[in-house]
């Protein structure tokens, strides 16, 4: 999890808080004013963390649904990390263990995973259930931010 959307600056050290809506941002240390990059990795949330940036980001987010003991959602797991690397600063990449917030699941009907969805200012326009290629999942953050 991260913790209140924290980010350590590479250069010094010192953990700058990012709101939400600045996620998918390049910014600066507060410190030192070292350039702090976007975020490039997916991001485990709870509810509240969730809440927090779907409604919030100024990009797409993909959200994976996902559990520890689903072996298409270990195999999916690389290709969410990369894509997270790739759309870093044009979409945001989200985590959710259905096994820790099983409300999060429900309240979006995911009853297969992985299950994909994607946001736009803070509204599902994707949803799909299975493994699919980064490519793929590129091209709907892609529909979602031309939309």
């Amino acid at each position: 999890m991260i913790a209140g959307f924290l980010r350590t600056c590479p250069s010094c050290g010192t953990k700058n808080r990012i709101p939400a809506a600045r996620l998918a941002e390049r910014g600066r240390c507060g410190a030192c004013k070292a350039p702090l990059e976007p975020a490039s990795e997916p991001i485990e949330v709870d509810e509240a963390a969730f809440e927090e940036i779907v409604r919030q980001a100024q990009v797409p987010v993909l959200v994976d649904f996902w559990a520890a003991w689903c072996r298409p959602c270990r195999m999916a797991a690389p290709e969410v990390e990369q894509l997270a690397r790739e759309m870093a600063g044009r979409a945001l990449v989200l985590k959710v263990d259905t096994e820790a917030h099983p409300e999060l699941a429900a309240r979006y009907r995911v009853q297969a995973i992985p299950n994909f969805v994607v946001f736009r200012n803070g509204v599902p326009v994707f949803q799909t259930a299975g493994l699919a290629p980064r490519s793929e999942m590129r091209r709907w953050l892609e529909a979602a931010s031309a939309a």
